[in-house]
C-alpha cells in the first residue's frame, strides 16, 4: 500500500525541496505551504539583499499554496501565518501521517489539531537542541513545562541529529516514537557543481571560508582573529565571507586593522555556491548554540571541503570527526580555532573527500525521506496512545 503523507512548511525551502523529491519517489506525498515570501521579506529575514532562490523549489512533487488570513503575513512572528483552511485539507487529505516542522507559527498548531481530530497521525521534525537554551532559571523552568505539554500533542518525533533527539527526549518525548529523518541538502548536486568548478581553478592560496549570514550569534568576526594566528604560524592565507549582515562593516574593518587578505562575495545564491566552496580549503563555522544546526557544513562537505565548527553548533557530532572530517573547537576560543583550522587543512585531500562522502551519504535527501516512511508506516500500524491524544 502507498502511503499518503501531507507536510505543512511556512514557505518554499531551498533545503527542503530535494527531500520533498525524495518523499514523493517514495509516498504519495502533498507539500502545503502557508505564506508566499517576497524578495523584500527575505532581506528582513537577515539576508540583508532582496532575492528570489535560483534554483527550482517546486517542481517533483505536489504542493499547494494555502490562503493565509495573518494581518501581516510573514515567517518571522506566530501570527504571520494563519491558515485554517489547513482543517478541510487533512480531515480530507485520507494522510498516514501529515509533518510539520514545530510549533514556531499559528498555522503549524493548526495542522497539529487538525490531525488531532481528524486520527492522523502527526509527526514534528525540527532541529532545537539544549545548548540553545537561554535565561534565568524560572524561565528555563516554565519553557520546559510549556515545552513538555506541547510536545505530548505529537504522534511521533523526527530527528535531524544527535543533539536534537537529546533535546527531545529532554522534553519528554518516547524513545520509542522517535525516528531518524536526518538534516540535509542536495549532495549530488553540490558535489557534481563543485568538482566542475574545482577544475578550472589553478594556482590558488590556501583559503578559509565563512558561509552564511553576518551576525553576531555566528561569530564571523572570530574567523578573522583565528585567520590572522594561523597566518603567523603557517603563513599566507586567505579568508572569504560569503553573505552579507549588519557586521559587515566591522569585518572589513577588522580585517585591515589585521592586515588581512580578505574576500567579501556578498549574498551568493544557491547555483554559484558550489563554486565558492570548491575555492577553499576548510569551511569555519563559530557560532553560538544557536547555530542549531549548520547546513552550511553538509554543503561544504558535500563539495569535497572539510569543516571547522565550534562545539555549541548542532552538527558537530553529526557531521565533524576530528582528523578525518574536520575539526572542533570550544565556542570563543581563538587560539583553538586556529589550531582546528591548522588540522582541517593538513588533512589528506583523497582520503577526506571519501570520507566526507560517506559521511554525507548518511545526511542525504534520500535518508531523510526513508525516517519519514518508517515513523509513518510504524505509528500507522500502532493504535493511539490515549493519554496522549486528549
Amino acid at each position: 500500500m502507498t502511503l499518503r503523507i501531507g507536510f505543512l512548511l511556512s514557505h518554499p525551502i531551498q533545503y527542503y525541496a530535494p527531500v520533498f523529491r525524495a518523499l514523493a519517489d517514495l509516498c504519495d506525498l502533498t507539500v502545503f505551504f502557508a505564506h508566499r515570501q517576497t524578495p523584500e521579506q527575505q532581506a528582513r529575514a537577515g539576508f540583508g539583499v532582496a532575492f528570489d532562490w535560483d534554483v527550482d523549489l517546486l517542481s517533483g512533487y505536489r504542493s499547494k499554496f494555502l490562503d493565509n488570513r495573518a494581518r501581516r503575513p510573514s515567517t518571522d512572528r506566530f501570527l504571520g501565518c494563519n491558515t485554517p483552511d489547513i482543517a478541510g485539507e487533512i480531515s480530507r487529505g485520507r494522510f498516514d501521517g501529515f509533518v510539520v516542522p514545530g510549533w514556531a507559527l499559528l498555522s503549524y498548531l493548526q495542522a497539529v489539531r487538525a490531525g488531532r481530530r481528524a486520527g492522523v497521525p502527526v509527526f514534528v521534525r525540527g532541529d532545537s537542541q539544549l545548548a540553545s537554551r537561554r535565561g534565568t532559571a524560572a524561565f528555563k523552568l516554565a519553557k520546559a513545562m510549556a515545552f513538555s505539554c506541547l510536545l505530548r500533542r505529537f504522534d511521533g518525533y523526527l530527528y535531524v541529529g544527535q543533539r536534537n533527539r537529546e533535546y527531545l527526549l529532554h522534553y519528554g518525548a518516547r524513545a520509542d516514537r522517535l525516528f531518524f529523518s536526518p538534516h540535509c541538502v542536495d549532495n549530488e548536486a553540490f558535489r557534481a557543481a563543485s568538482e566542475a568548478a574545482r577544475s578550472a581553478l589553478a594556482g590558488r592560496k590556501r583559503c578559509i571560508l565563512f558561509v552564511g549570514k553576518l551576525v553576531e550569534r555566528k561569530r564571523p568576526i572570530d574567523v578573522l582573529r583565528a585567520a590572522a594566528v594561523f597566518r603567523r604560524n603557517h603563513g599566507d592565507i586567505d579568508v572569504a565571507f560569503a553573505g552579507t549582515g549588519e557586521l559587515e562593516t566591522a569585518l572589513r574593518r577588522e580585517a585591515a586593522t589585521l592586515e588581512l587578505p580578505v574576500i567579501f562575495h556578498g549574498f551568493v545564491n544557491q547555483s554559484a555556491l558550489p563554486a565558492v566552496y570548491a575555492a577553499a580549503d576548510v569551511v569555519v563555522l563559530p557560532s553560538d548554540g544557536r547555530e542549531t544546526w549548520g547546513l552550511v557544513v553538509n554543503e561544504a562537505m558535500a563539495c569535497g571541503v572539510p569543516a571547522v565548527v565550534s562545539d555549541a553548533v548542532g552538527c558537530g557530532p553529526d557531521l565533524v570527526e576530528g582528523g578525518a572530517t574536520g575539526a572542533v573547537f570550544p565556542l570563543g576560543d581563538i587560539g583553538a580555532m586556529a589550531r582546528a583550522i591548522e588540522t582541517a587543512i593538513s588533512l589528506p585531500t583523497e582520503t577526506t573527500r571519501r570520507l566526507l562522502a560517506e559521511r554525507t551519504a548518511i545526511y542525504s535527501p534520500r535518508r531523510a525521506a526513508q525516517g519519514i516512511i518508517e515513523a509513518t508506516a510504524t505509528l500507522a500500524a500502532r493504535p493511539p496512545i490515549e493519554s496522549e491524544k486528549r
